[in-house]
């Protein structure tokens, strides 16, 4: 079965994930990674406190560490590899390290750095994200063409699915699409628990910084293409692509719906939560989708991945 792996990005993070993971892969999770760090990965996963973990410069290093070493416990059962591989935002950086496009331990000092640039650009400016309930692309569009019309500072930031459109801006931006939705053709804009306006101009800083890291990092042809959020395809070139994700949109539904027309038969989420499980199935309804999120699920999608 030809397959494609998916790695959910931020949000995704929660106390007490993976611990079977750590167990077993002390070389990517333990201390190796606290050293390159400078903070102790395995004692705040395990133990928190929440607000810390959720904090865009810890979860962002968390998840692609932990999605990584996932992957490399099922890709070592797995027989063929996947054809193609995305990430949702910081998952597309899981998605290169996998692929062998990009070093785990470069990755990982660039994720770094990625999300303490987002940290910095978030405490510039009061800003914000909120997910539209009950819109499609094109009435998010609108809105937020019409509210920047009007002086405001409103983009679509995340189009993650059918009927699942994000969009980011000013905190007073976010009260105020909050406050008139319904009136806006929008069933509810519900707010999300975010630092920041991310894959919007308000990242511009952050995206400034991420270049300059960038610059240095060493990146090869991978084992299987990595489709990319801000061009819906797979990824050329890759610096830029990576630094013009942070102002620009996840096109996450569209990049499904690229690794599908390219063949791809199956979609296996591989990392903590089920995120992208959830928008493969409801972007590509007759998709054979898997979750990994832990070793226990791995016989599992090894069973029906294996299926000719």
């Amino acid at each position: 079965m030809r397959y494609g792996v998916l790695f959910p990005g931020q949000g995704s993070q929660s106390v007490g994930m993976a611990p079977d993971l750590f167990a077993v892969r002390p070389d990517l999770l333990g201390e190796p990674a606290d050293r390159r760090l400078g903070w102790g990965l395995q004692a705040l996963v395990a133990d928190g406190p929440e607000d810390e973990l959720t904090r865009t410069d810890r979860a962002q290093p968390a998840l692609y560490a932990i999605g990584y070493a996932l992957w490399c416990e099922l890709g070592e059962r797995l027989a063929p590899p996947p054809v193609a591989a995305a990430g949702h935002s910081l998952g597309e950086y899981t998605a290169l390290a996998a692929a062998g496009a990009l070093d785990f331990w470069e990755g990982l000092a660039l994720v770094a750095a990625r999300g303490a640039a987002m940290q910095r650009a978030a405490q510039a400016a009061p800003s914000g994200m909120a997910a539209l309930l009950g819109a499609d692309v094109e009435t998010a569009e609108a809105v937020t063409e019409a509210r920047r019309a009007e002086g405001g500072r409103l983009w679509v930031a995340n189009v993650n699915a059918p009927g699942q459109v994000v969009v980011a801006g000013g905190a007073a931006d976010i009260a105020w699409l909050e406050d008139h939705a319904r009136d806006l053709g929008v069933r509810r804009a519900m707010p999300l628990k975010v630092a920041g306006a991310f894959h919007s101009p308000f990242m511009a800083d952050a995206a400034t910084d991420l270049a300059d890291a960038l610059a240095d990092a060493t990146f090869t042809e991978g084992d299987f293409p990595v489709y990319g959020n801000a061009s819906a395809a797979p990824m050329s070139d890759v610096r830029a692509e990576l630094a013009e994700q942070l102002v620009s949109p996840v096109r996450f539904a569209e990049s499904l719906m690229r690794m599908a027309a390219d063949g791809v038969e199956a979609f296996v989420h591989v990392g903590p939560g089920d995120v992208t499980a959830g928008l493969a199935k409801r972007t590509l309804p007759g998709a054979t989708v898997v979750t990994v999120s832990g070793l226990d699920d791995i016989a599992a999608a090894v069973a029906t991945l294996s299926v000719e």
